[in-house]
């Protein structure tokens, strides 16, 4: 191997020492018109051997060698004029120094610009050879693809691209209608983003790569969006972060997911906050093993606390997340529970063992139509029983941190899940007006859906297209706020490093989304038609709304220094009679019925609307 290297960079050193000879006699020639009187032949041979020596020295010093002609760049370029200039300084100071020959001053000048054309022309030629971009592209191998961008990535990927017998672009769109009609590495940029279904029809284009890490996730979204709708298999360069981060190549392009089409902005942490709060202290996760809780564990980890207690109910998925952090994060100190947040004896135990100091209770049935029914009661003693005895032992253990994770479901509920999550935070609101000096601060965090979590309408819609179809919407008109997990996970921790207690945390979702329209793009991005998968209609569920709310009539909202992040005004606390009345219900017997239990739910929530039907 290092025989081959040292071969192959003395056969270049050669290249261009046989490059300096050939341009000190081309000098000559050139300075007089072809026609070099003798005297001055035998003085440009003389002087040849001390240029030489000047000159490959030089070249090897400035580290003409370490590059790669295959990979010619304006470095290797810099270089080449760098070792030039400074040979030609020395060579021409040792001529007159030593009176070695008289040499025209003019040759002193033409030498130098003559090498550096050779020496770079002939590296770039070789790349230019490589890329096949002599050729030009005449021959269009590989499969046709359009590409949306014309930025640094677009140039990147089409040099990529150029040396792969898989893709061929045949035409660049971009946004700026000032590039329009121009080239970029021989490929004509036809027209806008709006054109691309006209164009993809003209050059019977199937596949189109969005290029665009540089832009605002809106418009990349908007990118993403048309060449769905052109019915294109649509795929993306790596983002901007991992790019710059040398994780990836831009060449490393990826099929479009659902997540690309939601265009969410970057969620911006105050890491240094974050690491100051959880150092040296443990911290408590319960639902550890659901979307929510495992992805809070993962964004935990990053910020090594002294401790994360990941507590579950599920014995499977707390394994799986156990494997998930021996390989992924082996360094994080973790201890795994399974464990139920209504035992009051094991959540003694838990405390006064690990004695956290934060909890994130992320643990709770958040199935809508499941808890509607025979499940109510169990709702009741999950959500409202088990956040009820968990804020309890963090009172009583002198947690500083309680976060409740809430739901847009809470607000002004029409079902038993979204009942009970209002119902919890009413007893937080409580438990913080009773709050003495320096006791636990109760904290709420409400948002709406995450994309693709347990049990979301995603991995449904998935299972439905992978048999075929139908996909089955409720309502055509039916729209919910969306959010990616690790989004939401972040602004959970922000919201708790923010909050001093009795806060009502509002987390911005952006623009409500149609489910009927996210059945249609995940059929399309699954390679298919509305014709060969339909969606099929179901009617409304038990307790679900056409639309959710993020706040109720009676709350209204603050900014935060977060954009993200909003804290609700929300009402008075409940009185003492309330609390004693929730006490009691809560000891009663499972009631007889269904309608017995939205009932009572409707007295300690008014805002609730049971359906008794």
């Amino acid at each position: 191997m290092i025989f081959h290297l040292l071969l192959k960079r003395t056969l270049v050193l050669l290249h261009d020492l046989a490059a300096v000879a050939v341009c000190w006699l081309l000098a000559y020639w050139l300075r007089f018109n072809l026609v070099v009187p003798e005297f001055l032949v035998e003085g440009a041979l003389h002087t040849l051997p001390a240029v030489l020596v000047v000159y490959g020295p030089a070249c090897w010093l400035f580290g003409l060698y370490r590059g790669i002609w295959r990979y010619a760049s304006m470095m290797d370029m810099r270089r080449i004029i760098l070792a030039v200039a400074t040979a030609a300084v020395i060579s021409a100071a040792a001529i007159y120094m030593f009176q070695l020959e008289p040499v025209p001053r003019s040759v002193l000048i033409l030498h130098p610009l003559l090498l550096i054309l050779v020496m770079g022309g002939s590296r770039f030629a070789y790349r230019a050879w490589r890329d096949r971009a002599l050729y030009g592209r005449v021959v269009l191998a590989g499969e046709p693809v359009l590409v949306l961008g014309s930025g640094d990535a677009a140039d990147q990927l089409l040099r990529e691209l150029a040396r792969s017998p898989d893709w061929c672009v045949v035409g660049l769109l971009s946004e700026d209608e000032r590039r329009i009609g121009h080239e970029i590495q021989g490929v004509k940029i036809l027209g806008p983003h709006e054109d691309l279904s006209a164009w993809a029809e003209k050059l019977s284009v199937k596949r189109a790569i969005v290029a665009m890490p540089e832009a605002s996730p809106r418009k990349r979204r908007h990118a993403m969006e048309l060449a769905v709708q052109a019915g294109l298999s649509v795929m993306t360069v790596p983002s901007l972060e991992d790019m710059l981060a040398g994780k990836v190549a831009v060449s490393r392009v990826r099929q479009v997911q659902l997540e690309d089409l939601l265009g969410r902005e970057p969620v911006q942490l105050d890491d240094a906050g974050l690491r100051a709060w959880f150092d040296g202290q443990a911290v408590l996760v319960t639902g550890a093993g659901g979307s929510i809780g495992s992805e809070l564990a993962r964004q935990l980890a990053r910020f090594t606390p002294r401790l994360l207690i990941l507590l579950d109910v599920s014995e499977y998925a707390l394994y799986r997340l156990e494997q998930e952090f021996r390989r992924a994060h082996p360094q994080a100190a973790c201890v795994f529970v399974v464990g139920d947040v209504k035992d009051v004896a094991w959540l003694d135990r838990i405390f006064a063992l690990h004695r956290p100091s934060v909890v994130f209770h992320a643990a709770a049935y958040k199935h809508v139509p499941l808890m509607e029914g025979e499940n109510a009661w169990q709702a009741v003693r999950n959500n409202v029983v088990g956040s009820k005895r968990l804020a309890e032992a963090a009172r009583h253990y002198g947690v500083d941190k309680f976060v409740l994770v809430s739901t847009d479901k809470a607000v002004n509920p029409t079902n038993v899940m979204g009942a009970t999550k209002r119902l919890a935070e009413r007893i937080l609101a409580a438990m913080q007006e009773e709050r003495g000096e320096g006791g636990t601060r109760f904290i709420t965090v409400r948002f709406g859906n995450v994309l693709g979590s347990n049990g979301s309408v995603i991995p449904t819609f998935r299972e439905q297209i992978a048999r075929g179809g139908p996909v089955t919407v409720t309502h055509p008109d039916i729209i919910r706020y969306f959010m990616l997990i690790p989004e939401a996970a972040q602004l959970v921790m922000q919201a708790g490093l923010m909050g001093q207690g009795g806060e009502i945390f509002v987390l911005e979702m952006g623009e409500p989304v149609r489910i009927a329209d996210l059945a249609r793009d995940m059929i399309r991005l699954s390679g298919f038609t509305e014709n060969e998968i339909r969606i099929e209609f179901t009617g409304l569920r038990p307790g679900e709304k056409l639309y959710e709310e993020l706040l109720a009539d009676s709350e209204q909202t603050l900014s935060t220094p977060h954009p993200k992040l909003r804290v609700a005004l929300a009402e008075a606390a409940p009185d003492a009679v309330w609390r004693r009345e929730l006490e009691n219900w809560l000891r009663e017997p499972v009631p007889e019925t269904n309608g017995d239990l939205k009932l009572r739910l409707h007295r300690f929530v008014p805002e609730y609307s049971p359906q008794l039907g």
